[in-house]
């Protein structure tokens, strides 16, 4: 049995974010991610989330933190994560798992309103299948994936591929990048609260 060292685990984590940080490509993806946002509540539409477990916890943390607070007080903005569980089980017992963020953005989604569709190996049917439903309605779809991007970089522009070879230093990266996203939501929306900092 191999030892266990901790902070092998953590410089692998820095190496991920290092790698990630190499590539140039990954600044222009951030702004243009964030304008779209900035512009879409700018505009009085919304931003919609969805993710599979930890994933999932990322949409809605994500959601909450601009309904709710991030650093700054300021008004709430309009961010809701599709992650309520009685509304889950109902459309996965009625139409399959497949369907459940589908059916929430058909429900929800209009244009010019943002989707975040969070994946970390970009192949999950039921966010693929979310993506398809926002792309019909004129909706930006803003992807975060991992490895090679799977079929997710094919609907989502901007798309974040993040280097790493696990799921964990993949979701990592990708709540790094929603809290980045946040702040610079704010800071388009409100620079007033920032011009001291």
């Amino acid at each position: 049995m191999t030892e266990f060292s901790a902070f092998k685990s953590f410089r692998e984590a820095r190496d991920c974010l290092d790698m990630f940080l190499a590539d140039p490509g990954n600044e222009l993806l951030m702004q243009k991610a964030t304008a779209h946002c900035a512009d879409a509540l700018r505009n009085g539409n919304q931003i919609l989330s969805c993710g599979n477990g930890g994933s999932m916890c990322d949409a809605m943390h994500f959601a909450e933190e601009l309904s709710g607070r991030y650093r700054k007080d300021r008004p709430a903005l309009p961010a809701m994560a599709i992650s309520d569980p009685a509304y889950l089980s109902c459309v996965a017992n009625d139409y399959g798992y497949t369907n459940v963020f589908r059916r929430w953005v058909e429900a929800f989604g209009k244009e010019g309103d943002i989707l975040i569709a969070i994946s970390t190996s970009g192949k999950s049917q039921n966010v693929l299948e979310a993506c398809e439903a926002a792309r019909s309605r004129n909706m930006k779809i803003i992807g975060l994936s991992g490895k090679d991007g799977g079929s997710l970089i094919g609907f989502a522009s901007p798309c974040f591929v993040v280097p790493g070879l696990t799921t964990d230093r993949i979701q990592e990266l990708h709540i790094k990048i929603l809290h980045i996203m946040i702040e610079g939501i704010e800071r388009s929306l409100f620079p007033e609260l920032y011009c001291l900092s």
